[in-house]
């Protein structure tokens, strides 16, 4: 939908035919929404139900269909209430089960009946007697995987998987199934209306369907109730911690910032493996570790680095290596030349395009003209179809050409300089961290993390790209700046020697 209204403001097409109204959307927002965009582009939408759509129609049809949507999720809630109320399962499909085929008495499929898996039963119960007995998930996942027992999904396992959220219950650990419990209506799903995703929501604990399904217990309850006790034990355990991540959540929720995309440290998820790739991931004490080692994926890189530590060097690094006057030189000499080059490459193709175009207009006029003075010749129409292909795709050549990229300043290497200066001390003033670890995030396109040869050591590659950087100079210098759609990639990286 979003290539349809882009390729409609470029006045690709006249028409969007449809099925019906409600093959475009059932949302009256959506419909409103399409509707407005397409007539200003000058396209109209016809569909083989209504014809010609106008206002009328986005108005009658978009609340009758929207009305079609809210009744068809009434009636499928309340029929899935019924089978679950009966026994049945009323959603997907859990681990350690597969799903029974057959039918009733009048041919038609009974559904939400479902069979143990006997093999897959037995790692449940293995991963609850390891839990149990004070393996992590952590562990467990990398166990399984190094012995290459399939995941859920098929793939690799990991310690999401087994220990989930318990509030939700989700995660091996927090399934009630394997104790022949069916629990149904935990929560609901909302769309977003600004992003389109989809977003959970619990119920209130009343609305909650719970049926007994003894025929599906797959763990014993002395060893579920043991499970259960070594959760409670833990969250008392780090009930100090959880607390405050609630809080600092809550209190970024309130301030209107999206808390769910904030990252935890200043480095999260920028910080990789130099042996397989793979993300390094805070474990423990704030020591941050390869993931693919710890969740057994065949990474040998052991190296470990503590946090604070890891900090302290990407910041040294940033500030001593990344961007020393004389690097960031160089860096925005090759840069400016490239974007010169790539400035002065657009400028001569668009006007060869812009010559050939003329000359192709003229051509198509003059065929035309003897076209309408009666001398038509199958050639003639051949060669003005071909003629008119190729008008139209150097048209949408000059429309695809990006803007030229403005010239750097000569100064913008010590203005950076200056800028990160300021940034990193930033960082030590609580009222202004926030802040300056988004702005480095910015700035910091990867942190990869190689084990060096002795015990102990390894070196830090900090890459971060060039074009992002300057444009976020601009942005800083120029109040109302917006930023370029189109800079050359230059991928900017020092590495730093470290030891722990």
């Amino acid at each position: 939908m979003q290539s349809l209204l882009a390729n409609a403001h470029a006045g690709r097409f006249d028409v969007v035919l449809s099925e019906a109204l409600d093959r475009i959307s059932r949302d009256q927002e959506d419909v409103a929404g399409v509707f407005k965009r397409l007539r200003f582009a000058g396209v109209t939408i016809v569909t083989l139900s209504e014809g010609e759509i106008n206002e009328l129609h986005v108005g009658l049809k978009g609340t009758m269909n929207a009305l079609f949507l809210k009744d068809l999720a009434i009636k499928t809630h309340r029929g899935i209430r019924g089978r679950v109320e009966a026994g049945k399962i009323g959603g997907g499909n859990a681990y350690g089960y597969r799903v029974v085929h057959r039918l009733d008495t009048h041919g038609e499929p009974i559904r939400g009946e479902r069979e143990i898996i006997e093999e897959q039963a037995e790692i449940v119960r293995r991963i609850f007697r390891e839990y149990v007995a004070g393996k992590g998930p952590r562990h467990i996942a990398a166990d399984l995987n190094r012995e290459g027992i399939p995941s859920p999904t098929g793939n690799r396992w990991n310690d999401a998987t087994i220990r989930g959220n318990r509030i939700i219950s989700s995660g091996i650990l927090n399934c009630e199934l394997y104790v022949g419990v069916i629990r149904w209506n935990r929560q609901k799903k909302l769309k977003n209306p600004d992003t389109g995703r989809f977003t959970y929501r619990l119920n209130p604990e009343s609305d909650w369907i719970r049926t007994e399904a003894p025929e599906l217990r797959i763990v014993p309850q002395e060893l579920w109730d043991a499970a259960k006790v070594r959760q409670d034990n833990l969250t008392a355990l780090y009930k100090k911690q959880i607390d405050s991540s609630r809080d600092a959540m809550r209190e970024l929720r309130n301030s209107g910032m999206n808390a769910t995309h904030r990252p935890r440290t200043l480095l999260s998820g920028l910080v990789f493996c130099g042996s397989c790739g793979g993300t390094y991931s805070r474990r423990g004490q704030d020591r941050f570790t390869c993931s693919n080692r710890v969740l057994g994926n065949g990474c040998d890189n052991a190296r470990t680095v503590p946090g604070k530590t890891l900090e302290a060097r990407v910041l040294a690094g940033l500030r001593e290596r990344l961007m020393t006057p004389d690097m960031m030189a160089e860096a925005v000499r090759a840069y400016a030349e490239e974007t010169n080059r790539l400035n002065c490459d657009r400028r001569h193709s668009a006007e060869a395009n812009r010559r050939e175009l003329g000359e192709v207009a003229k051509a198509i006029a003059e065929i035309v003209h003897v076209i309408e003075q009666g001398g038509w010749h199958r050639a003639l129409s051949d060669r003005l179809t071909e003629l008119e292909a190729r008008q139209d795709n150097l048209t949408a050549r000059l429309a695809d050409i990006p803007q030229d990229v403005p010239d750097l300043h000569p100064s913008i290497a010590e203005t950076l300089r200056r800028r990160i200066e300021r940034l990193t001390e930033a960082l030590s003033h609580p009222g202004n961290a926030l802040e300056a670890a988004n702005t480095i995030r910015q700035i910091i396109d990867r942190v990869v993390v190689t084990p060096g040869q002795k015990r102990g050591s390894y070196s830090i590659t900090l890459q971060g790209e060039l074009g992002t950087i300057l444009d976020w100079i601009d942005r800083n210098e120029k109040p109302g700046y917006k930023p370029r759609t189109d800079t050359a990639q230059s991928r900017l990286s020092a590495s730093i020697n470290a030891r722990a």
